[in-house]
């Protein structure tokens, strides 16, 4: 019993530690004033706030076309455009990705744009608490091409703030558990394929 007891403590220890280190380091991210151009832009939806800073780097010249991964299935490109108040050059240059449903999917479809258009460099932009998890699932597909973070930070959290905000605390609970199993989904393999890259399930449905 005593054994068991330690090793349930010594679990719970590192748990919470390691917890208190992943919000840490997520709100002490920051949105990079003048990020170095790259080849192209990566925005995975989730809020308007994503969509107008990965059009925002387009209009600045920051990449050469930006993909929207996770775009629900009846949105119309019209729809998006208006809804970004985005004209319509500026649009001409989006790519949008609707087969994607989750983090996974998304680093599934974002791969295989980025290895169709043979790009190196690539701006990925999404939430300050999800870029951990995107950069970990994308980074095991894109193994020939840099990607840099551009966190999106919707409140500030930074000097213990998360600690006294429920929601907050929620929010980045919720993603240090996702997380995790991103982490330990690092045994499936990934193989290519004549459409781009695929990762090879396991039997056990995520």
């Amino acid at each position: 019993m005593r054994r068991i007891l330690f090793i349930l403590v010594a679990f719970a220890v590192i748990f919470t530690g390691g917890f208190g280190f992943f919000a840490v380091h997520v709100s002490g991210m920051s949105t990079p004033a003048n990020p170095e151009k790259a080849d192209a832009i990566i925005v995975l939806t989730g809020g308007q706030s994503r969509l107008d800073a990965a059009l925002g780097l387009l209009k600045a010249g920051k990449g050469e076309r930006l993909l929207i991964s996770g775009v629900h299935p009846s949105a119309t490109r019209r729809q998006l455009q208006v809804a970004t108040g985005s004209d319509k050059s500026l649009f001409n240059r989006v790519d949008i990705d609707r087969a994607a449903l989750d983090t996974i999917g998304n680093a599934e479809e974002s791969a295989k744009w980025v290895v169709s258009h043979d790009y190196e460099r690539v701006i990925l932009v999404t939430n300050n608490y999800h870029m951990p998890r995107s950069l970990l699932e994308m980074g095991r597909l894109l193994r020939n091409a840099s990607l840099e973070p551009y966190p999106v930070v919707n409140s500030k959290l930074d000097e213990g703030r998360w600690l006294t905000k429920p929601e907050a605390f929620r929010v980045l609970f919720t993603e240090y558990n996702k997380y995790l199993l991103a982490l330990a989904r690092g045994i499936v393999p990934v193989k290519p394929t004549a459409d781009g890259v695929l990762v090879v399930q396991a039997e056990a449905a995520d």
